[in-house]
């Protein structure tokens, strides 16, 4: 029997995720703004739920091309909240439009995506040491700054907590709880 994160509940979509994805550090732009979007979208909602509607998002949102997303016209806004394959709610989909202009511009000033997120870690994965999920905070001072920081160049949906929930997801912090098995390897790939 392998042992996970108290999290991971008995879908095979959500053990999937959390064996090989949650966690890695993740530096394509590509995968950064899928995130990005994703973790804006689940607020207030389940992360199964997101998984659930991922390849909808996928299909939806044109593979999470930024130029494309942040091209999109109220014509297509009001062809997205019709779309029962995504998560149908208004502002989450203005939010992913315009988080794809803040996003390109953020990509131009800085070479990169990838270049400006991380840099709320100095360029590396924080390896946490929690022994329960009880412990894995909602947010912190790196999430809080990246928050700010975001919202300031204009992007919305990305309070601390969900900035702290993006960090996760693209491996800024390794939070799987040190009795998971991911734990040690997560540590390890980042000390290669």
């Amino acid at each position: 029997m392998i042992n996970r994160c108290a999290w991971v509940g008995d879908s095979q979509l959500e053990q999937t995720y959390h064996d090989c994805e949650w966690g890695v550090p993740a530096h394509d732009d590509r995968l950064l703004f899928e995130f990005l979007i994703l973790e804006g979208a689940q607020a207030g909602l389940s992360w199964l739920t997101i998984l659930n509607k991922r390849q909808g998002y996928r299909q939806a949102f044109d593979d999470f091309d930024a130029i494309k997303v942040a091209g999109y016209d109220e014509y297509k806004q009001l062809e997205l909240v019709q779309n029962p394959q995504i998560v149908r709610n208004r502002l989450k989909i203005k939010s992913a439009i315009n988080n794809a202009r803040v996003f390109l511009e953020l990509q131009a000033k800085y070479g990169s995506f990838d270049s400006y997120i991380w840099q709320f870690t100095d360029g590396q994965s924080i390896q946490n040491h929690w022994s329960a999920v009880a412990e894995i905070p909602a947010s912190d001072a790196r999430s809080a700054a990246m928050s700010r920081e975001l919202k300031h160049h204009g992007c919305t949906f990305t309070g601390p907590t969900i900035c702290y929930a993006f960090m996760q997801a693209t491996g800024m912090v390794n939070d799987h709880t040190t009795n998971c098995y991911r734990w040690s390897e997560i540590n390890n790939l980042n000390r290669a």
